[in-house]
């Protein structure tokens, strides 16, 4: 009996000191005087079947006007969301070397695919970038660009051979650009055939597919590996599938095996990784040596983890948005076409590498359509050491502290963009973008740490939409979200459900 009630004791004393623990945590703020919203036990600000972005959302319209930031509660971990674009420059770009860290989860020992360039920081984050940035050169995307148009052209005729075997106009248009962009991926950074296109079970589209649809976790776990990485890594925790990540190494530890072993070398993202891991020279836009100290396979792995992963899903998310918005403008669209087939007349009907860059309204559609839907509608970075932000003591920034620049609230802020519902590229003509500040659009984010594969992943997503644009119609049907839903268990804005819309052939 006294042995049960000192155990009933130590209990309640734990439970106790735990109450007490997050209690005075949720009361950082408050004790600060910053303005923010009373948050939730374990909770704080987010809320469940919410996307993490929607609270910020709300904040930010609430505070803005206040101060350079407000008080956030990342479900338990307090942290600073910004509300003035000088704030973002500064932590962005100005006084980038105190904020270069972002504070993603990853586990190297338990989950190796997770320590990609993405989750990396310090000096493991700036060496990866040094090696990693001659990926993404003008040189290469041009060695790159056939390999994307001809998955294009088998693109527009999946297409086709689908309305007419269907004998309908109504195509779900989400998983069929996943599809073209699995295979894209596929080609340019294995040199493997995917087939997406043609098997819409293909293996690579499969585990694309447990990605992102069936996660490892519950959302709420997946909050708490985000907002405490360190506690999450000494717990062992994963983020990766055991079954992704089986079929994941055995693929890329096949593919570097074949191609030294038959010295096969070809212009891809695989063959340059390759390079890396063997210590061959390998040298910048500006032509200077990088610093190729090797990488493990493992390393190897994860990095071609991150690019099939970020660039199938990013990108075909945008061009599922863009066509869901011209089919609903049918006079931008048809604006658009004319566009395309004007630029294309003057390179003999050709898509080339030359015919893209001058496509300057085709460039505003897509600007806009990541500023409708911005594909990361938030940036998360870590503050490496106290920060004052204004002469006011109490925006003092903590040595510590997580920060998030809530992009998706910035794009939709009237007083940047006016009309922010509405959908217009006229706002990114070269006139309007004159008028603002490189930090209200943020889709790629911005300074030392954006976006690495941001030309990539613009290149393989007009290539796609203009194949799909100069050959295709595409309208709103009675099967048409009126509304999207996003999927709260998703960092990046992705819909819950595919989208259906008519399609007739130009």
């Amino acid at each position: 009996m006294e042995l049960l009630l000192t155990v009933i004791c130590g209990v309640i004393t734990l439970i106790s000191l735990v109450l007490f623990f997050v209690w005075n945590r949720l009361r950082y703020w408050k004790l600060r005087q910053i303005p923010h919203d009373e948050p939730l036990m374990f909770l704080g600000n987010m809320r469940p079947n919410t996307h993490q972005s929607t609270p910020m959302n709300q904040l930010y319209k609430k505070y803005k006007g206040t101060g350079p930031f407000c008080g956030l509660y990342f479900f338990m971990t307090p942290a600073v969301l910004t509300l003035d674009l000088d704030l973002v420059k500064k932590v962005l770009i100005k006084d980038f070397t105190n904020f270069s860290d972002r504070g993603f989860f990853s586990n190297q020992v338990d989950d190796p695919l997770s320590a990609h360039l993405l989750t990396l920081d310090g000096k493991g984050w700036r060496l990866l970038r040094n090696k990693l940035s001659p990926t993404f050169t003008s040189k290469q995307m041009k060695f790159m660009f056939p390999s994307v148009v001809e998955v294009g052209h088998r693109f527009v005729k999946t297409l086709s051979e689908i309305i007419g075997e269907q004998n309908s106009e109504l195509i779900e248009i989400k998983d069929l650009n996943a599809r073209f962009t699995t295979d894209v991926i596929g080609s340019c950074a294995f040199g493997l055939e995917c087939n997406s296109l043609t098997d819409p079970n293909a293996e690579f589209r499969k585990y694309g597919r447990l990605i992102f649809e069936e996660q490892n976790h519950h959302a709420l776990i997946l909050g708490f590996m985000q907002s405490s990485p360190k506690l999450a890594r000494l717990l062992r925790m994963r983020m990766t599938r055991r079954d992704v990540e089986k079929f994941f190494m055995e693929a890329v530890r096949g593919t570097v095996e074949y191609r030294e072993k038959n010295n096969i070398r070809k212009n891809d993202f695989m063959s340059l990784l390759i390079d890396l891991k063997n210590n061959k020279p390998i040298y910048s836009e500006d032509g200077k040596q990088v610093d190729t100290s090797g990488l493990t396979m493992e390393e190897l792995a994860a990095q071609a983890f991150l690019f099939w992963v970020a660039g199938f899903e990013t990108s075909s998310s945008t061009m599922t948005y863009a066509i869901y918005e011209l089919a609903r403008n049918t006079d931008i669209q048809d604006k658009l076409r004319q566009s395309i087939n004007e630029v294309l007349e003057k390179h003999d009907g050709e898509l080339t590498y030359e015919s893209l860059k001058e496509m300057h309204y085709f460039d505003q559609v897509f600007d806009e359509t990541l500023r409708f839907y911005p594909i990361v509608p938030f940036l998360q970075r870590i503050a490496a050491s106290d920060y004052s932000s204004t002469s006011d003591p109490k925006y003092k920034i903590e040595k510590g502290s997580l920060i998030f620049i809530p992009v998706e609230a910035i794009h939709y802020d009237p007083e940047i963009y006016p009309n922010p519902c509405t959908f217009d590229p006229e706002r990114f003509s070269s006139e309007e973008k004159a008028k603002r500040d490189t930090v209200a659009y943020l889709p790629f984010g911005e300074g030392p740490r954006n976006c690495v594969g941001l030309r990539f992943g613009k290149m393989q997503a007009i290539i796609g939409l203009v194949s799909l644009i100069r050959n295709f119609k595409f309208s709103w049907c009675e099967e048409t979200p009126t509304k999207l839903q996003y999927d709260p268990a998703q960092i990046l804005l992705a819909t819950r459900h595919g989208i259906h819309l008519k399609v007739e052939k130009v």
